[in-house]
């Protein structure tokens, strides 16, 4: 394994965040802080407590899992389509550096930089509600592997895309509406039967469920069930890398 490549790729992507601190990390913290001044205390003190947690506490997993999947997609996406956008791709891959060793590097950049914001939401989501973490390591894990396979799920839609607009295509009208719908700010079980149902197809709703069980030992669905999809989103989107990088889809042309 060409660990130096590896790490120069690494260290590359996030100098760049550290380059672009106000975008990357400042901008999404300034948001999130909004969702809790409008859903927590403006329409919080509306809603009664749901399975005992105070509405501001309960949206913490919820937005802090919208601003993961979000950046993670983002960071990864732009990561790789930038060297095909300059031509830069190709020095990359000429270079003695595997399939796996690039799309590890970039992947594992977004990751860490998705993982950071995250912990500084919790961070700050602390000023405004209390919060309680009842399995530390469990949060941790589902941080990670959601991190991890939604960067990525990211680094593929760098590779198809062609333009920058396609790259905020996805996040805008796919991620970001499925996180809304998916349980980050309400319970599926204060949904009719039917609609409950319908949400189960949801794939966001097994990540957030799991990550709010971490928290406050109350979950929508099965903590194992979560894990078996997020593990399964996982192998899919590698076993799609690996078939992008084997056929060279859109990246030799």
């Amino acid at each position: 394994m060409n660990v130096p490549a590896m790490r120069a790729i690494y260290s590359f992507e996030m100098a760049r965040t550290r380059r672009t601190l106000l975008q990357s990390i400042v901008s999404p913290v300034i948001s999130t802080s909004l969702y809790f001044v409008v859903f927590g205390a403006a329409i919080g003190s509306r809603i009664a407590e749901i399975d005992g947690i105070s509405y501001g506490a309960f949206i913490v997993p919820g937005l802090i899992m919208l601003s993961l999947l979000t950046q993670s997609v983002s960071n990864a996406s732009f990561g790789i389509y930038f060297p095909k956008f300059t031509g830069t791709i190709y020095e990359l891959l000429s270079a003695p550096v595997s399939y796996l060793e690039i799309a590890a590097s970039y992947v594992g950049a977004a990751a860490t930089k998705s993982m950071i914001l995250g912990l500084i939401i919790l961070a700050t989501a602390g000023l405004f509600v209390p919060i309680q973490v009842a399995h530390p390591l469990w949060m941790l894990l589902f941080l990670v592997l959601t991190a991890v396979t939604f960067s990525l799920f990211g680094f593929i839609i760098g590779i198809w895309a062609d333009n920058f607009e396609k790259l905020q295509l996805v996040p805008l009208l796919i991620i970001t509406p499925l996180t809304f719908l998916g349980g980050s700010f309400y319970s599926i079980n204060m949904l009719p039967p039917i609609w409950q149902t319908i949400t189960l197809f949801n794939p966001v709703v097994y990540l957030v469920s799991g990550f709010r069980w971490s928290f406050y030992n109350i979950a929508d669905v099965s903590v194992g069930i979560s894990l078996a999809m997020t593990l399964l989103f996982l192998a899919i989107f590698l076993a799609i890398v690996a078939w992008i990088f084997k056929t060279g889809y859109r990246l030799k042309t």
